[in-house]
């Protein structure tokens, strides 16, 4: 692990520009244990804070109501980042989105090399889409110009 900076390095805040999906990391409102979800609709503002949507129903909503501290887990170029942060709602519902959402900004408070010692990343990890793939780009597209918005 590197020592951490706080805010997001050049080459990481372009990648979240485009299309990219995180791994979210919050405390369980329940059990306040830890819990890992993977997310796609996520957008680096500027260095020091990233947004992303989230259905109202989502466990994640309640989970960061309760406790606001977070870890997004991001691959990119060669690294795997942990960035951390204190999550804030940035609009409820997101507007000009055909279901309820959750807009959520998050102040970035230390961003760290979290990937092993000795180690880089050959490859990013990938995902394809297994339902409708014109709808799913439809829906994306919908929810990021949102989010631009909110």
């Amino acid at each position: 692990m590197s020592e951490a900076v706080t805010q997001l390095t050049e080459s990481l805040f372009m990648q979240l520009q485009g299309e990219t999906f995180a791994l979210l990391a919050t405390v369980d409102a329940e059990t306040n244990g830890p819990t890992s979800t993977a997310i796609s609709w996520l957008y680096a503002v500027n260095p020091g804070t990233l947004r992303f949507a989230v259905d109202h129903r989502s466990r994640l909503v309640r989970n960061m109501m309760h406790n606001p501290k977070v870890t997004l887990t991001v691959f990119g170029g060669e690294k795997v980042y942990a960035v951390n942060g204190t999550a804030r709602v940035a609009q409820d519902p997101l507007q000009d989105v055909p279901f309820k959402m959750c807009c959520f900004d998050v102040e970035v408070e230390a961003v760290r090399n979290a990937l092993f010692y000795g180690a880089h990343l050959s490859s990013s990890p990938e995902y394809t889409r297994t339902l409708d793939f014109q709808a799913a780009e439809m829906l994306d597209g919908q929810v990021m110009s949102a989010m631009k918005k909110a």
